[in-house]
């Protein structure tokens, strides 16, 4: 059945608005809309036994892309008319600013929630975002997989992703974001909507790898930024921002009277010389 655009871009608001909301909100959301949405289960493990096809038509463990590094999951579908593109695209956008690595310092998995979606289609996919994301030897890190009906739903039930599909429209209405999983593939992080502010990826990515990536500012950042799952973004917390601006001025004294310290002394030596 031919998609109807302006169904399309109706589901698109929708799934933005369903992306960031909380359960009570979801359940208000009039007919079918109530059942789409994201229950967040931070901590949770998800299954990694699970078995999926690759963009080149292999059988895959899921379990196969952990381990290592801490991953990026994203779940859409790659025939999607409007909503799934905007995703990927704020994955992308938000992954180029980054000087994280795929295949290095983390590993972004695709998956289709689509059961009738083919390789090809991810495939197709795979060079689109990779051509778009324009980063040398990326590609060993981004995989975009499709499966069967038992594999995605345990895999989607397993993260609170709630989706359902239209048939007289022959679309899914479905819930918008990503997620930060750790290297045991336990849920790290939510973060809603089509936009992903680097900061917050990167603060995700750093916290699910439980530091083992990032910098010393990134630290700072973390001591200064808490995450706050009803937003899905990270907060600026006012007191740890005050108390590290009081150890850095502190600090700064310090150095000044210890130079100020230093120089006396060396005109007294010289004068006594």
């Amino acid at each position: 059945m031919r998609r109807r655009p302006h169904l399309s871009a109706a589901l698109a608001v929708a799934g933005l608005l369903i992306g960031g909301s909380s359960s009570r909100a979801q359940e208000e959301l009039p007919g079918p809309l109530a059942d789409v949405g994201f229950d967040q289960r931070l901590g949770e493990q998800i299954p990694l036994d699970l078995h999926f096809t690759d963009e080149n038509g292999q059988t895959v463990a899921l379990g196969g892309y952990f381990g290592q590094r801490p991953v990026v999951l994203a779940l859409v579908y790659y025939e999607c008319p409007m909503l799934c593109s905007m995703v990927l695209n704020g994955m992308t956008t938000s992954l180029r600013a980054l000087k994280f690595k795929p295949g290095s310092e983390f590993e972004v998995v695709v998956v289709s929630f689509d059961p009738s979606e083919t390789p090809d289609l991810a495939r197709t996919a795979k060079q689109t975002y990779l051509e778009r994301y324009d980063r040398p030897d990326a590609e060993n890190g981004w995989h975009f997989l499709t499966g069967n009906e038992q594999a995605i739903q345990t895999l989607t039930r397993s993260v609170g992703f709630r989706y359902i599909y239209l048939p007289e429209e022959d679309q899914f209405a479905h819930a918008a974001g990503i997620l930060a999983l750790t290297p045991e593939g336990r849920i790290a992080r939510y973060f809603y909507g089509v936009e992903y502010a680097p900061r917050d990826v990167r603060l995700g990515l750093i916290e699910a790898a439980d530091n083992q990536i990032g910098s010393m500012v990134d630290q700072v950042l973390l001591y200064c930024f808490h995450y706050d799952p009803t937003t899905g973004r990270y907060s600026a917390v006012a007191m740890n921002i005050v108390r590290l601006a009081a150890v850095v001025t502190i600090a700064l004294l310090a150095v000044f009277l210890l130079r100020q310290w230093r120089r006396e002394r060396r005109h007294l030596h010289t004068a006594k010389a």
